[in-house]
């Protein structure tokens, strides 16, 4: 297992561009958790938690397309970079006024997920480039997939230490001048200055005029909404039992299961069509959620938290090769940051649910919203099984100049090329 993400490692600006980016994402990838715990400090309710939190949820999920779609068009550098520091700017503002100006507030959040930039969909672009061979881009999708269920197990716990040590006004500064430091390191770098989007088709809709791109986005709105109602339902969990640690425990534990599952999905070759396999994944990780609602001791909890965080990674990495399949050439960035947008209007959505779900029926109620989310995912997938099933065009990954991996096809998928 070790020894192929090592392969990818040593490749020559592999290491950099996994970490920088990992680095980068930590704003967004902890924002949540952050706002929610920043609003609750300043006397604010859950409902107010969690609507500042899907505000910002709702704004990256505008801000991601548009920005992909200007870095596949202006390349990495220009956009990148610029965006990650109005983002770190909007959360400092946050920090510094507070909720006292409410409207104020909200802008923060808005501007700080507006301009989150695209560093997920852009790292996906680098990696054909980067690593050559086809073997090698197949198992850095499932690295990447890996890699970032380490930060989301390090992210919450990053988090609440900062919390604890200063305030969570400190933790919002603190990890937002260590996010533009990440990007920094991946703009700098010789790929992601070289590199170029593959020559598109020119039309207002870009990736979305994908039909299966679209069925893929609709399922992973629901996985995004489940993620994001845990986000809330976890704080109101840890206040029911008196301890604001056991939150980043949980969090810990859900990233911990899915960093689990990831690295055991990603060793293995897999035969068959990745539509197909996703829908048995989403059904497992829906199956995985549900307990969750019977809110048990905090030792119990902790371990249902990393059991239900077993096969998110999966079902992350199988969903990349499935946006390869159906997003139209030339739309690399582009078609990647529809599906971050997805999660974000689906975690923007559970973390509103969630937050008036803790007060109307307690802390059941909002780990429910999670298990409906991942039912509601599955469902979509069975329902549009038959426009997923056909791709459209032919799948080989593009490793030449034009750097475009679209039409990359899984481990062990057979598609009539050579690994």
């Amino acid at each position: 297992m070790a020894a192929g993400y090592l392969d990818i490692l040593r490749a020559r600006h592999a290491a950099r561009l996994l970490t920088g980016t990992l680095v980068g994402r930590l704003p967004s990838g902890t924002a949540h958790i952050a706002i929610v715990l920043f609003t609750r400090a300043e006397g604010g309710s859950y409902t107010q938690a969690g609507a500042l939190a899907a505000a910002y949820g709702l704004a990256t999920a505008v801000g991601q397309p548009l920005l992909g779609r200007a870095v596949d068009l202006y390349g990495q550098p220009r956009i990148q970079f610029p965006a990650a520091v109005l983002s770190a700017l909007g959360m400092s503002l946050l920090a510094l006024v507070g909720l006292g100006t409410l409207p104020l507030a909200y802008l923060a959040v808005i501007v700080a997920g507006l301009f989150t930039p695209p560093l997920e969909g852009g790292l996906r672009a680098l990696w054909p480039s980067v690593l050559g061979r086809e073997d090698r881009v197949y198992r850095a999708y499932a690295m990447d997939a890996v890699a970032q269920e380490v930060m989301f197990t390090v992210g919450p716990l990053l988090v609440t230490v900062l919390v604890s040590l200063w305030s969570p006004a400190a933790a919002l500064l603190v990890i937002n001048a260590i996010g533009v430091l990440g990007a920094l390191s991946v703009v700098l770098s010789e790929p992601s200055r070289a590199w170029r989007s593959a020559p598109r088709e020119a039309h207002w809709l870009g990736a979305l005029r994908s039909p299966g791109l679209l069925a893929l986005l609709g399922a992973f709105f629901f996985v995004g909404l489940a993620l994001g109602s845990i986000t809330v339902a976890g704080v109101a969990y840890a206040d029911d039992h008196g301890r604001e640690s056991v939150y980043g425990w949980l969090m810990a534990a859900l990233g911990l299961g899915a960093l689990i599952g990831g690295a055991t999905y990603g060793a293995r070759q897999w035969a068959g069509a990745p539509e197909r396999r996703l829908r048995v994944i989403v059904a497992l990780l829906a199956l995985g959620y549900l307990p969750l609602m019977l809110t048990p001791s905090v030792p119990v909890m902790t371990a249902l938290a990393a059991l239900a965080g077993v096969f998110l990674a999966p079902a992350i990495a199988c969903s990349f090769i499935v946006v390869d399949r159906h997003a139209p050439r030339g739309t690399v960035t582009e078609a990647f940051s529809w599906l971050v947008t997805t999660f974000g209007v689906g975690a923007a959505a559970g973390t509103a649910a969630a937050g008036p779900a803790v007060e109307l029926g307690g802390t059941a109620w909002s780990f429910a919203v999670a298990g409906a989310g991942g039912v509601a995912a599955l469902v979509v997938l069975l329902a549009t099984g038959r426009v997923l099933a056909d791709p459209g065009r032919t799948t080989a990954v593009v490793t030449g100049s034009e750097n475009d991996r679209n039409g990359a096809v899984e481990p062990g998928f057979s598609s009539g090329h050579k690994a």
